[in-house]
């Protein structure tokens, strides 16, 4: 077969290149007309692993039975390989650790004490089954907290509890908590708000809850499925007025199904958990 002479040759490569280059540049251009925002808040769960930017959770004792009072110890490995034991506060403590269970049950948010390098804890362990605990503290981004999370099982018979439906209100002690919406449905990767209204036993609202972790109210969201955490920001600064007794948190979900929630407030000294669920579409 003939061959062409060099000069075609490059010129029919300078022609392609400048086709395909303007193809590229009629596909690839930003378009005048459609324009895409970023929300204001970026969704983000965690707890799924137990490491994250450089900090590894080390467990050190980890329940294995059940008990009131179980011991918990372990260190937060960070970038340096070191274990990290001075974080900047996160609602007005270094380091909250949540222990859960995966029926969603078993709930509790404690804050651990460091001894020499080691964080150390107890939990209630009521029951067996699967368990997951997190660790969430501030690492390089004050606005996203790491949470680490670690599984655990205790053997034996356990009783499963099915995850309660999505309601408009819940009850503990007493108190009723209702959402002003309704169950609505947050969406997924969207930035939402819960709206979240605290009456007494005699109906009255709520309109002087104490402080809490430097706010009115803290509220946790676990994906029923995934176990997951999601960060519920209070919109609410402490000395603002609550006519209605209504707390509200800014949410942005990143996973779609169940959700359950815990809204924990201190009245008349005593803090309570108020669990409901949302279902996230």
């Amino acid at each position: 077969m003939r061959q062409l002479h060099w000069a075609t040759r490059t010129g029919l490569i300078v022609l392609i290149l400048l086709v395909f280059g303007a193809v590229g540049y009629v596909v690839t251009r930003p378009s005048p007309v459609v324009h895409h925002v970023a929300p204001p808040v970026v969704p983000h769960s965690d707890g799924l692993s137990d490491n994250q930017d450089g900090f590894r959770f080390q467990p050190i004792e980890v329940p294995a039975e059940r008990g009131s009072s179980v011991p918990i110890s372990f260190k937060i490995i960070g970038p340096s390989g070191k274990p990290e034991t001075t974080f900047p506060e996160n609602q007005t403590k270094q380091l909250h650790f949540f222990v859960v269970r995966d029926d969603m049950q078993s709930y509790q948010h404690v804050h651990p004490e460091l001894r020499g390098d080691t964080w150390h804890t107890t939990a209630s362990v009521p029951d067996g089954g699967a368990y997951r605990m997190y660790a969430e503290f501030i690492g390089r981004d004050p606005l996203h907290p790491i949470v680490l999370g670690s599984a655990f099982i205790i053997p034996g018979d356990t009783t499963f509890v099915p995850l309660p439906e999505p309601a408009g209100s819940t009850e503990v002690d007493g108190f009723v908590v209702t959402r002003p919406d309704g169950a609505t449905k947050p969406l997924v990767g969207k930035p939402s708000t819960i709206r979240l209204r605290i009456t007494d036993s005699s109906g009255a609202p709520v309109t002087a809850p104490e402080e809490h972790l430097g706010a009115y109210g803290h509220l946790t969201g676990f994906n029923a499925i995934l176990h997951s955490v999601t960060h519920l920001h209070p919109l609410q600064r402490l000395g603002t007025a609550l006519p209605d007794g209504e707390l509200t948190f800014q949410a942005n979900f990143a996973e779609r199904g169940e959700h359950r929630l815990f809204l924990e407030f201190r009245v008349g000294g005593v803090v309570r958990t108020a669990a409901f669920t949302v279902f996230v579409t």
